[in-house]
Parts: structure tokens; sequence; C-alpha cells
């Protein structure tokens, strides 16, 4: 008589197996996406600090309005994407300097606007305990923890 089917060993053997290689793949995954992550950071930092670059490039050769006390640096990061004036633009074209502010990748999805989940630190704070002030002058991650590179999130 011909049986047709599968016994419980070798249904066992086969969930033994399957479980082996999830124990192999679900750490490997994990660890792709935190390496997505951390490329996605570093775009954003590049992107935002260009961006600070570039502004305070344009208020150095005159092309946007400097207050006698500013460093030179934007107020917010607001500005970089509202833009702001040309001062030599009989127009009044308007300089924008990003299409969007990226968020942090490693934010809570609970904070809704991008400038919330960056850690701004003004020109006259000292990079060693970077605080918020009149201008910005550099962005950082608040995210806790360390890259897999191990240097901390907030001193890339």
């Amino acid at each position: 008589m011909l049986r047709r089917g599968f016994t419980l060993v070798e249904m066992l053997v086969v969930v033994a197996i399957m479980s082996i290689l999830a124990t192999i793949g679900f750490p490997l995954a994990e660890l792709a996406h935190r390496r997505g992550q951390e490329e996605e950071l570093r775009r954003s930092l590049r992107e935002i600090r260009s961006a600070i670059d570039a502004y305070k490039r344009l208020v150095d050769a005159g092309r946007i309005v400097r207050a006698a006390d500013a460093s030179g640096y934007p107020a917010s990061l607001e500005v970089l994407v509202e833009g702001v004036q040309d001062a030599q633009s009989p127009q009044g074209t308007k300089f924008y300097l990003l299409r969007r502010l990226p968020r942090d990748p490693f934010a809570p999805e609970s904070i809704a606007e991008p400038v919330r989940t960056w850690g701004v630190r003004s020109y006259a704070s000292p990079p060693n305990d970077p605080q918020p002030g009149r201008d910005v002058f550099d962005v950082y991650s608040r995210a806790p923890g360390a890259g897999l590179n191990g240097i901390p999130y907030r001193q890339w």
C-alpha cells in the first residue's frame, strides 16, 4: 500500500531547520536596517550642514542682510527651507537652501515636525556642550546610543 504525506519526524526536522535559519537571518536583517538608518543619518547631517554653510557664505558675500551683532548663521533651521531675501535682487527673490528639512532617522515617530528631531548648537556654545541660542551653527542627532563604529550618534 502506497502512503502519501510526511511523518511527524520529518515535520519536526523541517521545523528545526527553519528555526535555525530564522535565528541566523533575523540579526542580519536587523543589522542591515540599522546600517540603512546610519547611512540616512549621515546623508541628512551632510545636507543640513551644507545648507548652513551655504547660508553663511551668502551672508559673508553680502547677499543676505546681517545684523551688526549677529554671527551670520541662520536663526533657525526653518529659514533654510522657507527661504531668505536676496539683498542684491531688485525683484526681491529668495534663496532656498533646502527643499525640505530631513528627519533624524533615529527620532521617534511621535515627533511630527522634522525640525524637532534635531539638536541644534549655536555659534556661542562650546563644542563639548552644544546649546541652542540665537542662531544655528551646527546640528546633531538626539538619538541615544552609539553607531556601529562605536561613536555616539550625538557626536556625528
